[in-house]
């Protein structure tokens, strides 16, 4: 490890990936998280959390100095899950959306936090069958936290791109390649994150807020990338839930040295917001062919142009972190496509979503059995 982890790092890793549980009689989600909670205690090993909708649970990662840690880790959250899940009959699907099970036919789990949300947001929020991959970044110092989040913006779009894999939604193609943005985009409190450049007018703006009754507390805001409320991380959560483990380490690595390379360099001359919003409309609509606009001195490029300058920028960066694997693998999701691309081949050649969810829930769990 070399001096790029000293600038207020240590930069450390860590992701939550949320996982479908689906039947693999029907390949339907299935609303069983109590039972999956019960079994997990009975274990006593506590693998997996409830999340909003009864058909999803979450795996949390330890946290990771390196990407190659998070590798181990995420092979680890895999395997138990998977095990957990089949030991009741079940299986665990690793994409954005389901491809065709209705949200109307979706439990919500019941209790606490989830009747506030289920009470707030009421049909938007029942309608909100999707699954996501957030990755934390440790940032010790609240003010560079917050600046790094700023800087972070105008490469949101392109993590979303390199992610997509939400293309499907209630049997149909939705024509998007992440369906999981446009209805993530009903709810309040989410999208772009605010400019705020500085820790104290992030708190002055939230704690007016909670003091006015009009937001419960910070837990409760959903931008494309926030400080985390509970632990000094800077966490990202515009990706699709990816379907391979290699996807997720990727995406991780590139989150890791982008707030590695934006706190270390000179503030850049800012994008306009509408701009920033465009690319990511655009990215949620074309994945990989989107046109984004990243630097004020660069035109627009599609996301997979911009993979190898961006590369080449991050190089030094990724030496200090021992990424550059990890990263590269953006040019095989280029080479290979997006989930999203991946989930359109495979109805193309099998003509049936069943089977498509079928592949997705072998895929989930590939490199995770024998590690």
């Amino acid at each position: 490890m070399g001096s790029a982890l000293t600038t207020n790092g240590p930069f450390d890793l860590g992701v939550e990936e949320e996982y479908q549980v689906v039947d693999p009689q029907t390949w339907e989600l299935r609303s069983t998280i109590h039972a999956i909670l019960e079994k997990d205690l009975e274990d006593g090993v506590e693998e997996v959390r409830a999340e909003f909708l009864q058909s999803q649970v979450e795996a949390n990662s330890r946290v990771c100095r390196t990407v190659e840690e998070l590798r181990s880790e995420v092979r680890r959250m895999r395997r138990d899950a998977a095990e957990l899940a089949r030991s009741l009959g079940l299986r665990l699907v690793a994409a954005g959306t389901h491809p065709f099970s209705r949200w109307t036919e979706q439990q919500v789990t019941h209790g606490g936090r989830y009747a506030a949300l289920a009470g707030e947001l009421q049909e938007v929020g029942r309608r909100l069958v999707t699954f996501g991959l957030h990755i934390h970044v440790g940032i010790a110092d609240p003010d560079l936290r917050i600046r790094v989040m700023d800087r972070m913006r105008p490469y949101l779009p392109f993590l979303l791109a390199l992610s997509t894999n939400s293309p499907f939604f209630e049997g149909r193609d939705t024509g998007l390649c992440s369906y999981r943005i446009a209805l993530f985009a009903a709810l309040p409190r989410t999208g772009l994150p605010p400019r705020f450049g500085s820790w104290s007018a992030y708190r002055r703006t939230i704690d007016r807020l909670v003091a006015e009754g009009m937001l419960a507390d910070p837990s409760f805001i959903w931008w494309d990338a926030r400080p985390n409320p509970h632990v000094p991380t800077l966490e990202v959560r515009i990706p699709d839930m990816p379907t391979r483990i290699e996807e997720t380490v990727c995406l991780a690595a590139w989150v890791q040295a982008l707030a590695v390379k934006l706190a270390r360099e000179p503030e850049p001359p800012p994008l306009p917001r509408f701009g920033v919003e465009i690319g990511r409309w655009q990215a949620a609509r074309y994945g990989l062919k989107a046109r984004l606009l990243l630097w004020a001195d660069r035109p627009a490029r599609t996301a997979a142009e911009w993979v190898a300058p961006l590369l080449e920028w991050l190089d030094d960066v990724a030496e200090d972190l021992e990424s550059r694997k990890a990263l590269a693998y953006a040019r095989t999701i280029i080479r290979e496509g997006t989930g999203a691309d991946r989930q359109r081949w495979a109805l193309e050649e099998t003509r049936d979503l069943h089977r498509v969810v079928a592949r997705l829930a072998e895929e989930t769990v590939e490199g995770a059995r024998d590690h």
